[in-house]
């Protein structure tokens, strides 16, 4: 059996660090202080995905349908494999066609001193003659964690160890603070993929960047996989893993693109996706999923696809 862990964390106070997610090694790394030795070195975590709360419905794809109420402010379901992703679709298409989807891939900005920080509620103004002419928006925080193989009794985490936690920059000043909203655990193997089998033909969305190489000590060097089929360069991103006063360059496949599935293990294949795959998988890198080629994509990527080949041909 294979277990992960889902958290959502509350964002408690302002946070400096990246605007678009928080990474797996933060993560990792505010867990790491405050479990032992054992459970340090078999301990797995996801990249932490910003979640907006607001009013939302299952998407076509979740093993339930209609409206959810503020689902992200608690743990969907899950049944099926593509339950696993609700929260970790960079597209949210959970959220309902009323609510402004723009202004919910943005942070509100807080100065600390001349020093940036981004806010953990939006409020939004309403015309006049409304009610209630401002709302406030709360900001959560979506990771999973799993154990190495032979370790996965190290899970689940408990409320005290994940409660509490402090991320980005400033911590000492009590900024990043994250507090525990909801947790559950899913048994991977049980979960149900006939859609990723039944599939004629199927795609991957590399949901979190893979490294290709890295200068942290013991790393090797990662080829592209033989299962990825696409004819276009990849677009690639340098970017750091930081130990301690340490540094460490990091080349990696931009996550966000999506190729072709090559192989013929799927449902392995979208298995080890969800435990991610490569060098540095332990803090989030190497994040896949599996989708059926012409199932719940979103319209403007088709879109622009169709528009591109088009211009090739």
């Amino acid at each position: 059996m294979t277990t992960i862990q889902q958290v959502l964390f509350e964002m408690e106070s302002d946070y400096m660090g990246h605007p678009y997610f928080l990474t797996g090694h933060a993560l990792f790394n505010a867990l790491a202080r405050r479990v032992n030795g054992r459970v340090r070195r078999a301990l797995n975590v996801s990249t932490g995905v910003f979640i907006p709360g607001e009013y939302g419905a299952y998407p076509e794809s979740h093993s339930h349908d209609g409206y959810a109420g503020k689902l992200g402010m608690s743990l969907p379901p899950v049944e099926a494999y593509e339950d696993v992703f609700v929260f970790r679709d960079a597209a949210q298409r959970w959220l309902l066609d009323s609510r402004p989807r723009d202004a919910h891939n943005t942070h509100d900005i807080q100065s600390h001193g001349g020093r940036l920080a981004f806010a953990p509620a939006t409020r939004f103004g309403q015309p006049p003659e409304h009610r209630n002419t401002k709302r406030t928006m709360h900001w959560y925080v979506h990771c999973y964690l799993h154990g190495d193989g032979g370790d996965e009794d190290i899970l689940p985490l408990s409320e005290g160890v994940l409660d509490g936690l402090r991320v980005g920059g400033a911590r000492n000043y009590g900024l990043g603070e994250l507090s525990l909203t909801d947790t559950q655990g899913i048994d991977v193997d049980a979960l149900d993929y006939s859609r990723v089998r039944s599939a004629d033909e199927l795609q991957i969305e590399l949901l979190s960047p893979y490294v290709v190489q890295s200068e942290y000590p013991g790393a090797d060097r990662q080829s592209v996989p033989w299962w990825w089929a696409s004819d276009r360069q990849l677009r690639r991103r340098q970017t750091r893993l930081v130990a301690g006063d340490d540094a460490h360059e990091v080349a990696t496949i931009d996550h966000g693109q999506v190729v072709a599935y090559a192989g013929d293990r799927p449902v392995e294949t979208a298995k080890n996706g969800i435990q991610r795959v490569g060098t540095h998988a332990k803090y989030g890198f190497g994040e896949l999923r599996l989708r059926p080629a012409d199932a719940d994509r979103v319209p403007e990527r088709a879109q622009a696809e169709a528009d591109q080949q088009g211009g090739e041909s």
